[in-house]
């Protein structure tokens, strides 16, 4: 059973910077796409920042390119996302995937497995 745990979420302020984490067991992870979303109170999820298995591509939704480094340490078989230049519209609970296959995508839909979330609170 493959199994997702994030940390790291928490209150920042507006400038602030953030790491997120997500543990991964149970699976290939480097053969895994993986994802980071969030969701918004009252607002459907949305994608954040996706990365390749082995090749480490990153994709990313315009609202954060340049402020977020989405990353993977596959020795360590874990997830990271740098967030830097926190704003408000960033809180969210924000939750890890995996996907069974490699190429970095961007829609929830195509991902296998997810996380619990993390919540990440920015207040002006």
């Amino acid at each position: 059973q493959e199994q997702l745990v994030e940390s790291g979420g928490g209150l920042a302020r507006v400038g602030d910077s953030l790491r997120l984490s997500c543990a991964a067991s149970g699976g290939p992870f480097n053969k895994r796409a993986m994802g980071w979303f969030r969701q918004a109170p009252g607002k459907e999820r949305e994608f954040v920042a996706s990365i390749g298995g082995n090749t480490q591509t990153a994709v990313y939704a315009d609202s954060v390119k340049g402020r977020f480094a989405i990353s993977r340490d596959n020795t360590k078989t874990t997830l990271y996302l740098e967030m830097n230049s926190l704003i408000p519209e960033d809180t969210g609970v924000y939750y890890c995937a995996a996907r069974i296959a490699t190429q970095a995508v961007t829609a929830p839909n195509l991902f296998n497995y997810w996380g619990q979330g993390t919540q990440v609170t920015v207040s002006s």
